[in-house]
């Protein structure tokens, strides 16, 4: 830190007294950090960056006077939520403050299809709250136990959940944002309707997400399930089951990943349900849907293997986290030359671009396939395990992808134009200058706002 930027710090420092800081070296790196180190690129690129502060605020109020004195003193600001993200999206780039939000944790209000909570819960936090009424949140990431709902909607897309009310971006699935500026006077925005897509998925470059009112789903007794497909027939027996069970639209169901052998071997806890050989598929299925379930199982050569009923399963592990990138992280913890890749599949009902991939690369990339519904079709997206080398083939794998036509969302990056957005959304742009005229928030992230600050 230069002598300037020290005493930028201090000032700032000062005028924040009376809230909570945290200036320990070990733990603003703590703090600093995401789980970026799924991926051996941004491993490279960002084990070294740090925060020079860390602020714990209590209230909107508190937040607003760290956005304040972030704008006068001109020192960038990174928001944190629970920093499970997986490609750096909270580590600053640029030190400054990280403005960390646990404790903008409570339910506002709650009533059946709706809950307004501030921005630092946790997701599991409002499930045990709207749950005492039959109502939960209609999707999570794997992370569900720990992540909060602004980091989620600031970083996430999508997860358990989505296949039924698909994603995040989708109208409807995000109600109203509460959002603070970064200037000398911040100003508290209330966006909702589409201006929510202004800050969503935007890694906190657009705003400060304080509150978040969203659509809650009926609140079923999820049945947890895993069903195994015979070791000869390979993985596509089990992605069509998948695929047809997707489709299957009189069958409640929360959870359908699907997983090929070797990778339910990296399940350590699962161990001794799971065939030596076999695909499964890892379900989470509403109680009154087990019999259609069962037949539809049946008809497609699958075999229950495990089978817990939602009061068992409320219990003990969730399979939610065996699935999506809780998948990657079993698997590097076996193996940390693993890593991972995001892709969406096009529609295709015979999956015959899931099978060309499978077999066209092997064992050097893994399937393991999310159902979801987009644009009102349910279709496979990938969170692939890739036995990593080097960079470039990496990158092979990606661009041979791509060639092939599925859609590729880098989770080896740090530039948001360069992952799942491809480019920075121009009403994203526009709604940045307006509410972080300084460029401050989480800056080196964006290619767009970095071109129009030098031009």
């Amino acid at each position: 830190m230069t002598i300037v930027a020290a005493e930028k710090l201090q000032g700032l420092l000062s005028e924040l007294a009376d809230i909570e800081t945290i200036t320990d070296p070990s733990e603003v790196a703590k703090l600093s950090l995401d789980f970026y180190h799924y991926s051996p690129v941004l491993s490279r690129q960002l084990s070294d960056k740090r925060g020079d502060v860390v602020v714990r605020p209590a209230n909107e109020q508190e937040v607003q006077r760290v956005a304040a004195a972030c704008a006068k003193w001109r020192l960038p600001l990174t928001v944190r939520g629970a920093g499970t993200g997986n490609y750096g999206q909270c580590i600053p780039l640029a030190g400054g403050v990280i403005l960390e939000m646990s404790k903008l944790n409570q339910v506002i209000w709650a009533k059946p299809g709706l809950a307004r909570v501030q921005a630092g819960i946790k997701l599991a936090a409002i499930d045990k709250h709207t749950r005492e009424m039959g109502w939960e949140i209609r999707m999570a990431p794997s992370t569900y136990r720990t992540a909060t709902i602004g980091g989620f909607i600031a970083g996430g897309s999508g997860g358990i959940g989505s296949v039924t009310y698909g994603q995040l971006l989708d109208r409807g699935n995000i109600l109203g944002l509460r959002v603070v500026t970064v200037e000398e006077e911040p100003r508290i925005l209330e966006l909702r309707g589409d201006d929510v897509f202004k800050v969503s998925h935007a890694w906190g470059l657009t705003g400060i997400i304080t509150e978040v009112e969203i659509p809650l789903a009926p609140a079923y007794p999820w049945a947890e399930l895993i069903v195994a497909f015979p070791p000869e027939g390979g993985f596509m027996p089990c992605a069509r089951f998948g695929q047809a069970l997707a489709a299957a639209d009189g069958i409640l169901k929360k959870l359908i990943s699907l997983h090929a052998w070797p990778i339910p071997s990296y399940f350590a806890p699962l161990r001794g349900y799971l065939p030596e050989g076999s695909a499964v598929a890892l379900l989470m299925v509403a109680e009154c849907s087990l019999e259609p379930l069962l037949e539809l199982i049946r008809e497609h050569g699958g075999q229950v293997v495990y089978n817990k009923t939602a009061q068992e399963a409320a219990k003990g592990i969730s399979l939610g986290e065996f699935s999506w990138n809780h998948t990657t992280l079993h698997c590097r913890s076996v193996d940390p030359n693993l890593t991972y890749l995001q892709s969406i599949f096009p529609p295709d009902r015979e999956l015959k671009l899931v099978q060309h991939l499978y077999e066209y690369f092997g064992d050097e990339v893994l399937m393991h396939l999310e159902m979801i519904r987009l644009g009102g079709q349910a279709i496979p997206v990938g969170l692939q395990i890739v036995r990593f080398t080097t960079e470039e083939r990496l990158n092979e794998i990606m661009r041979y992808h791509e060639a092939q036509g599925v859609f590729i969302a880098n989770p080896h990056t740090f530039i948001l134009e360069e992952g799942g957005r491809k480019v920075m959304d121009p009403r994203q742009v526009r709604f940045k200058e307006e509410v972080d005229p300084y460029g401050l928030l989480n800056p080196g992230k964006t290619r767009t706002w970095q071109g129009r600050a030098s031009a």
